[in-house]
């Protein structure tokens, strides 16, 4: 039987590990020019850490991991004859992969708040898994890259991550992304007004879909979950909601003047618009979405989600947001926090499809020692450790050729891998016969003068 991987899960071949490392030191770059620091967290949880974090449809995509030994034998037989696996599953599985970085960062900020300077920016750069339907852009396994601030309610650290994202893509050359800002309190504020206050998950779950499912798939939702004609008929503008950032939040304004938490969500966000208009962005755009919602329960103020840019197909390449009480349910209150993420895996796709990579190059030896005389091996290798003394990437192949046909295959081995220089024999007085494979320029030197002639 031909052996396979799971559903959602991928390999990655040695040019695809160099350019996912290309994005990961650009994005840890930025993250440490922006003052970020970096932690890491376990692979999993206990489930109460995360369970009941991201509302009941994430709550459906965390992995669980079954509890050790005989697990089943603890069970009531009653429970496992009513085939309820909700109920079954809290008896025999206490653990979960995480599912995302923001939850198990509040968890560690909550453990180690005695440790920690305030207010606190960490990044962090690791793996998550959501047991999701596989597609294009969507796995079971992927990198999150986080970054985060807690500890400031200042609406500075939203204009700083706007910069931030832009600071990336930049670097990336990701030209034409789309930063797509709401506010949580905005969402609140127009379920308000509608009368549909009650609703506000519903309604913004529902919401969220626009792009997805489009207008008569989000009204159908929300007359499922128990949203009325007349509250759907009054959010009916949003859907066609126009104009600039400033004409929206003019129009926001106006819509929400009766409801003080919806004004408040203007006036926040009317401050990171005018504050990034007057810095400037240098490759991504800001846009105020209203049906901007993000189906997570923990955001209290900014939203952000990234578009990739124009003509790609892609869901978001980065979201976000704000969420002054996410520690408080572990206990620490009154701790305000704003983070956002990149999503490494929609980011590669994309670059890929722009043709992004072609500067990226696969990690190799800068010289290649070919093996032709067993008698000449220890020399190569010692030659070779003074040029990685050296700071030059080098490697002797391994295998001594006994033929022609050995020796051809050695050379072949070269041009696979790209390798611009060759050593091909050792001669006299400890000098080696270096071949430049780009110009075709051949000399004999000492191991000195090839760490000077291969710089």
């Amino acid at each position: 039987m031909k052996p396979s991987i799971p559903k959602g899960t991928r390999d990655f071949s040695s040019t695809e590990v160099a350019r996912r490392n290309f994005i990961f030191n650009t994005i840890k770059h930025s993250f440490e020019l922006f003052g970020f620091q970096p932690i890491e967290t376990p692979t999993f949880e206990n489930s109460e850490t995360l369970m009941g974090k991201y509302g009941e449809e994430g709550d459906r995509l965390i992995f669980k991991i079954l509890n050790s030994g005989d697990y089943l034998k603890k069970v009531d037989e009653e429970l496992l004859s009513a085939k309820n696996s909700s109920k079954v599953t809290s008896k025999i599985s206490e653990k979960a992969l995480r599912y995302d970085l923001t939850v198990p960062f509040a968890r560690y900020v909550v453990q180690h708040q005695n440790d920690i300077t305030f207010p606190f920016k960490r990044y962090q750069i690791q793996p998550v898994w959501r047991a999701d339907r596989p597609q294009k852009g969507r796995f079971r396994e992927f990198y999150q890259c986080d970054a985060d601030v807690v500890g400031s309610d200042s609406l500075w650290q939203e204009v700083e991550f706007v910069q931030l994202y832009d600071s990336v893509f930049s670097k990336l050359q990701l030209k034409g992304t789309t930063i797509k800002i709401n506010n949580r309190k905005i969402l609140s504020g127009i379920a308000e007004v509608i009368g549909a206050k009650d609703k506000l998950i519903d309604f913004t779950v529902a919401l969220d879909k626009l792009d997805k499912i489009g207008k008569e798939g989000v009204v159908k939702e929300m007359l499922e979950k128990g949203i009325s004609n007349t509250a759907i008929e009054k959010v009916q503008p949003l859907f066609d909601f126009s104009g600039s950032n400033n004409d929206k939040l003019d129009s926001l304004a106006a819509m929400l003047s009766t409801s003080e938490e919806g004004t408040k969500g203007v006036e926040e966000l009317q401050f990171v618009v005018d504050s990034i208009s007057a810095l400037g962005l240098e490759s991504a755009s800001l846009e105020l979405d209203v049906t901007l919602a993000r189906g997570l329960n923990y955001y209290t103020g900014a939203i952000f989600e990234v578009a990739a840019p124009e003509g790609v197909k892609m869901g978001s390449i980065g979201g976000g947001g704000r969420y002054d009480d996410l520690t408080g349910i572990f206990g620490l209150k009154d701790v305000s926090g704003v983070g956002i993420s990149f999503g490494l895996d929609r980011i590669y796709l994309v670059m890929e499809e722009l043709g992004l990579f072609e500067a990226v190059e696969l990690p190799k030896p800068k010289v290649l020692f070919l093996n032709f005389e067993e008698n000449e091996s220890l020399s190569k290798i010692k030659a070779i450790r003074e040029l990685r003394e050296n700071g030059i990437k080098a490697e002797l192949y391994p295998d001594v050729a006994m033929s022609n046909k050995q020796e051809k295959k050695q050379f072949k081995y070269a041009d696979k891998r790209e390798i611009e220089f060759v050593v091909t024999s050792l001669e006299e007085d400890q000098m080696f016969n270096i071949k430049d494979r780009k110009t075709g320029e051949q000399k004999v030197l000492t191991i000195n003068e090839i760490i000077t002639f291969v710089k």
